[in-house]
């Protein structure tokens, strides 16, 4: 996942989207006729996305010994997602793109889902995800990676705003328009540690119109009191339905 996509000097207005070429993954089964379930499709891939990634979430390590990492944790998602899409063959009208170490610092997003407008390939709609991890139990000092030492992200972490990474994506959502969501997808919550949960609203701008600050505990509230969540075949459906782009709110559990 080394693309990169190129920012102009205001990244959130000329944001566009790329998808992975074919020849990037190794598949184990032959593309397949598109069926004309469109959001059948979609929802195939995120679910088996947060079926496999659940299935570290609830692993038990008798010794201890096995921790999964937050970016590993987010690449066993992305990564079963991409495969998935790419043996639904449906990469030409609902892509994927995942943003680069600078963009995540810049926008705020881990990857932006992208329903395409034929023949143009042109975004119709856009779905920016950051994925959202428990605490840990223990603050453990990790090595600096290579990529985190290099220039270019130096210099988007100087370009960055003092705005934390929920307003970040909010503001490059709302500067594209109502038909792009942000979705904070839970990698398990405080009272759930072992199911994927989410929050997905292209209105969460409000927030700052009203002087609060957007942050983990304003998404997280959106939790409270629900005793019933949206599965991601609704999702979609809501999002492509909501054609004159008003204001939606959703409380989705994907796995």
């Amino acid at each position: 996942m080394g693309q990169k996509v190129s920012i102009s000097s205001n990244p959130f207005r000329n944001f566009r989207l790329f998808t992975f070429k074919r020849s990037s993954l190794k598949l184990t089964t032959p593309p397949a006729n598109k069926p004309k379930d469109f959001i059948h499709l979609i929802s195939n891939c995120i679910s088996a996305a947060s079926t496999r990634t659940q299935e570290y979430l609830v692993f038990k390590d008798p010794e201890e010994k096995f921790h999964p990492s937050p970016q590993a944790l987010t690449q066993v998602f992305l990564m079963t997602y991409i495969s998935q899409s790419f043996s639904l063959n449906m990469t030409d009208s609902f892509s994927c793109t995942v943003m680069t170490p600078e963009q995540r610092i810049l926008l705020g997003a881990d990857w932006v889902w992208a329903v395409l407008e034929k023949p143009t390939k042109n975004p119709k709609i856009q779905i920016a995800v950051q994925v959202v991890h428990l605490p840990r139990k223990e603050k453990r000092e990790e090595s600096a990676t290579e990529e985190a030492q290099t220039e270019s992200i130096k210099m988007a972490q100087m370009e960055s705003s003092s705005k934390n990474t929920y307003e970040k994506m909010v503001d490059f959502c709302a500067s594209i328009g109502k038909d792009c969501y942000a979705l904070f997808l839970f990698f398990g919550k405080k009272d759930d540690k072992e199911n994927i949960y989410g929050v997905l609203s292209n209105n969460l701008e409000v927030a700052t119109a009203k002087c609060n600050r957007i942050d983990r505990d304003l998404v997280e509230n959106f939790f409270k009191g629900s005793k019933s969540f949206h599965k991601p075949p609704e999702m979609m459906r809501s999002i492509i339905n909501n054609n004159l782009s008003e204001p939606l709110t959703l409380i989705v559990k994907f796995s």
